[in-house]
Parts: C-alpha cells; sequence; structure tokens
C-alpha cells in the first residue's frame, strides 16, 4: 500500500471523526447539469423551479434540472461541506464553503444559449468568481496570504461544452468549421478560462467531459439512427473529449502548483446506457417525466413523474436522474479509471 492512499486513508479518517471538511470550499462552474438555481433569477425560459424537478429533493424544485441531488451535491456531501448555493442568490454575506456559478443553456463560447434568454456564459462565470475573489471573500480573511492558502485547497468542478454543440454547432457553427476545429476552438478558450481561474487562485480543478450526447431523447426523437443512440452526434463530441486531457496535463506542468484533472464522464454514461442493469437501471433511453415536444423538451410542470426515476437514466429529454448523477460522483470520488486523481486523493495533494 502507498504512502499517500495510508496518508488519504488517515485524514480522511480524522475528518469523519472530528466532522471537519476535507476541503475549505467546493467552486462549481458550468451548465444545466451543474446549476443548482442561478437561472431562477435570470430572464429566460431555461428554469427548472417548478414540478415535478427537485420531487426527490429535500429543499424541493430549487432549479435542479434532475429530480434529485446533481453531481456538485454529492461531491460537497463527501468534503463535508454544504450545497454551494446559485451565486446570483446571495444577498448578504458570501459563505465561505462554496458557491455555484452554474448556468443552465450556456457553453464555453459566449454566444451559446442566448437564444433562449439570459443565462451565465463560462467567461460570465469566471467574472462573477473574480468579484468574489476580489470584493466578497477578502471580508474574511486576515490577508491575501490567508485567502489564497483557501483558494489553493479549495475544489473547483466544472461540466460544461454540451450546449456548444446541440445548441450551438448543431444548427449554425457548422457552417463554418469541421468538428475538429470546432473542438479545438472550445478546447482553446476553455484553457484560458481556466488560466484566468489559476490566476484568481484555483489550484485543484476537476473538468467533467462532455458526456454522449448521440444518446439523450431530445436527439434520438429528432434524429435518423440506427441502435440505441445517434452515433455521428456521440463522434462530434469525441473530438473534444479525446483532446481534453491533453489540454488538462499542458496547463497541469505550466501553471506551478495546479492540478486539472479530467473526469471521464462520456465512457461511464455511455456504458450505463449500454449495460443499464450493471447500474442499477432499467430504462436509459426515455425521459423520466412527461415533457413537451413528444419527449424532446422540458417537463410539464405539475404532472407527476415516472415512479421508478432511481431506474431511469433521463429525468427529462436532456437531463439526468439522480441515480445517473451519483454514479458520475461516486466513480471520481473512488475510481482513479474515471478521475485521476481521484477526488479522494486530490483533497491531499
Amino acid at each position: 500500500m502507498s504512502t499517500l492512499i495510508i496518508f488519504s486513508a488517515l485524514h480522511l479518517l480524522i475528518s469523519l471523526v472530528c466532522g471537519a471538511p476535507l476541503a475549505p470550499a467546493l467552486y462549481v462552474f458550468g451548465d444545466s447539469l451543474f446549476d443548482s438555481g442561478n437561472n431562477n433569477l435570470l430572464p429566460t425560459v431555461s428554469k427548472a423551479n417548478f414540478k415535478p424537478y427537485g420531487v426527490d429533493f429535500a429543499k424541493g424544485d430549487t432549479g435542479r434540472f434532475t429530480n434529485g441531488r446533481l453531481v456538485p451535491d454529492f461531491i460537497a456531501e463527501f468534503l463535508g461541506l454544504p450545497y454551494p448555493p446559485p451565486c446570483i442568490s446571495i444577498r448578504t454575506s458570501t459563505p465561505v464553503t462554496g458557491l455555484n456559478y452554474a448556468s443552465a443553456s450556456c457553453g464555453i463560447l459566449p454566444e451559446t444559449g442566448q437564444s433562449t434568454g439570459k443565462c451565465l456564459s463560462l467567461d460570465d462565470q469566471v467574472d462573477l468568481f473574480q468579484r468574489t475573489v476580489k470584493s466578497s471573500l477578502p471580508n474574511h480573511f486576515e490577508g491575501p496570504n490567508e485567502l489564497m492558502e483557501y483558494l489553493s485547497k479549495s475544489i473547483f468542478v466544472v461540466c460544461i461544452g454540451s450546449n456548444d454543440y446541440m445548441g450551438n454547432y448543431l444548427s449554425d457553427t457548422s457552417k463554418h468549421n469541421t468538428p475538429q476545429e470546432f473542438a479545438h476552438l472550445l478546447l482553446d478558450k476553455l484553457s484560458q478560462h481556466f488560466q484566468r481561474l489559476y490566476n484568481l487562485g484555483a489550484r485543484k480543478v476537476v473538468m467533467y467531459e462532455i458526456g454522449p450526447i448521440g444518446c439523450i431523447p431530445s436527439m434520438t426523437r429528432k434524429i435518423t439512427h440506427k441502435g440505441k443512440c445517434a452515433e455521428e452526434l456521440n463522434e462530434l463530441v469525441s473530438y473534444f473529449n479525446d483532446n481534453l486531457l491533453g489540454m488538462l496535463q499542458n496547463l497541469t506542468s505550466t501553471l506551478p502548483n495546479s492540478i486539472f484533472a479530467r473526469g471521464l464522464a462520456y465512457s461511464l454514461g455511455y456504458d450505463a446506457i449500454m449495460n443499464p442493469s450493471k447500474y442499477g437501471l432499467l430504462d436509459t433511453s426515455n425521459p423520466c417525466c412527461k415533457t413537451w415536444a413528444n419527449g424532446t423538451s422540458a417537463c410539464i410542470p405539475k404532472l407527476k413523474p415516472c415512479p421508478n426515476p432511481d431506474q431511469h437514466y433521463f429525468f427529462d429529454a436532456y437531463h439526468l436522474t439522480e441515480s445517473v448523477y451519483s454514479v458520475l460522483a461516486s466513480h471520481c470520488i473512488n475510481d482513479r479509471s474515471v478521475c485521476s486523481p481521484t477526488l479522494k486523493e486530490l483533497v491531499q495533494m
């Protein structure tokens, strides 16, 4: 057994016994897969602040696009932290345990998602984090060194990019870019955003891959395809995913004391879709809730969802159920084949 594993296990045991969090804060960036309610306060149709969303969540329909908890919620529980609240909902003192900046329908590119109303692009989200670091957090620390120490130990999780394909590339941009060119455009922009986060103090960052968009009901019910998924759409995001690790490794090697880790969301998600029983699932093709537009859109308000959401992969035509988010979170916490380093290891570094 390696020294790192022994030390990690000891630290975890001490934290569990003493009740101390494993990291001082959790900061969240992304799209609707991570949005915990920011879009509630924005002029947009991309909202989930109504039933049946949140039907299995203790606080109800908070704006999470699922029946229960999201990946960041499970990660917060593992770290011993409260769920990071939506950043634009904060009206008084900024919590030092983290914030959620994610915004549904938005993406890496600033133009992505704007057709449905206002959303926070990744650039907007980093701007808001900069405001947090420069204006709000200093009030809680004795000086800049203490603040930077806190940020260096905090965990940053990111999940974004699928809307850049579904709501951008597949509508307009494909006329101007090859799939390879578009993937490199996204990765270049993403790298710039990550460098900004680093300059603001982030040191431990986990970026989840784009999932298998060719398997989601909103795509499979609109596009003629063979088999369970529209594999040509999955191939599109593979250009991004296949080059993501190299970009993250380059940042880690060039930015001192940083760790940029990749979360293998695509292969894990695809495996669950193709082998549902392996993950305790029964239905990996249909939305759990009744949706608009023949199963290709959001949940219809007030209607009861399926009786067994924990056995469904999809809650609506775009988003996953709590049970699938639990798999994506727990594997990143524990499984080096999904996240390397794992979150258990990352909190020790």
